[in-house]
């Protein structure tokens, strides 16, 4: 597999440097100061690509922007409102940009209003480390106590609820106002965050937005950009859902296989992949990894590793951001299932996802997830698990 890492641009507090001196072979970055839904230029695309090319003294780095994560969907593409066919018109010019500047491979997600979501970006470890975690009952907490969400208190099972309700009860100021935080925050790099009133009103925009009708407006999304995608090279790459499961009442539509089979049929074309995350994935049990892996091969454009370890192999659970080859997932096993059924594994662009902050991290103000130590320790391990189950990242670079 290509080693690659993700960068935030300019304002990340790991570098260009960094990532040389961790052997990454391409970088993974977005244009993440431009709302969604407006047209990414050659010009901005230009300078990120410049950025990425040369170290902190000016002296060429070697690397090259690879995969493009993410040129986002707008929530008017999503909900099909507002000015929704332009946004749509934008995202194809902004594809023409982007292959125009000789990158492939765009992941994006259709995940509604939140994206990926936590309770908690620093959760203390034995070791002294801190992860991110996704606490259910305090997710309930958050959903029933603090957002108010009308029928909220229905969504959950008894003990949950009740769980939540001590919780809530025992809770202090500063608690539910990080918690609030934590679970409205945007993505790590993106132009905008949510407040709590922000929050209600997007969720708001949902109403009467089932899964069928999320269904559909993603299917109109990929037979609107699927044949420019066709006609440029590029591979567009779904992003599952994060966790993978309905939250705060919001249909969730690429959690599961079966959400998998009805994405690559919806519009039937090598171009319509997916971006494989493991950590994603594997937070449901009844996810058979590898055999999702096995079933998509052909429909895989890149790859994200790493690993939760669920409270329950239920679904709802919580859980949190394990070490790359601890957690629930047999990462060793997945790794030889990529490999043997994937037609190319020697390109296909991987990075380590997430990360404990360790070390040095600690303390520096990095994004949730991405901090340089972890994801360095966490790539070094992958790195070694490649190479003994015999394959050669140097290849990639031939």
């Amino acid at each position: 597999m290509k080693e690659t890492w993700r960068w935030f641009g300019p304002s990340d507090g790991v570098t260009v440097d960094h990532m040389l001196q961790s052997g990454v072979q391409g970088v993974v970055t977005g244009l993440y100061d431009l709302q969604p839904g407006v047209v990414w230029t050659p010009e901005a695309i230009a300078r990120r690509q410049h950025d990425i090319a040369h170290m902190s003294d000016g002296t060429p780095s070697g690397l090259a922007w690879d995969v493009v994560e993410s040129l986002p969907v707008s929530e008017a593409i999503k909900t099909q409102t507002g000015d929704y066919t332009n946004h749509i018109a934008n995202y194809i010019q902004s594809m023409e940009a982007l292959a125009a500047a000789g990158i492939r491979t765009i992941c994006y997600n259709f995940m509604p209003v939140l994206d990926w979501t936590r309770t908690d970006i620093a959760m203390g470890l034995p070791n002294g480390g801190t992860c991110m975690y996704f606490d259910l009952i305090d997710f309930a907490v958050f959903d029933v106590f603090l957002l108010k969400r009308k029928g909220a208190d229905q969504r959950y099972d008894s003990v949950i609820f009740e769980q939540a309700k001590e919780r809530h009860a025992q809770m202090s100021d500063d608690r539910k106002t990080e918690l609030a935080r934590t679970v409205s925050a945007g993505l790590p790099g993106a132009a905008t965050s949510l407040s709590m009133d922000d929050l209600r009103a997007e969720l708001a925009a949902y109403d009467g937005i089932d899964k069928d009708r999320l269904r559909s407006n993603l299917k109109h999304f990929l037979q609107a950009v699927i044949p420019t995608a066709e006609r440029l090279g590029l591979k567009m790459a779904c992003h599952p859902d994060d966790p993978p499961w309905p939250v705060l009442g919001l249909p969730r539509i690429v959690s599961t296989m079966d959400d998998l089979v009805w994405l690559t049929e919806a519009v039937d074309s090598p171009a319509n992949g997916l971006t494989f995350c493991s950590g994603s994935l594997g937070a449901r049990a009844d996810n058979d990894l590898e055999a999702i892996v096995s079933r998509f091969a052909q429909r895989i454009h890149f790859i994200h590793l790493r690993n939760v370890r669920r409270a329950t192999d239920q679904a709802p659970t919580s859980f949190f951001e394990d070490a790359h080859l601890d957690g629930s997932t047999d990462m060793i096993g997945l790794l030889k299932a990529i490999l043997a059924t994937h037609p190319d594994p020697q390109n296909l662009p991987m990075r380590p996802d997430h990360g404990q902050d360790i070390l040095t991290d600690l303390g520096q103000n990095t994004a949730p997830g991405y901090p340089l130590c972890g994801r360095m320790k966490g790539l070094a391990e992958l790195r070694g698990a490649l190479r003994a189950l015999g394959h050669n990242a140097a290849n990639a670079l031939a």
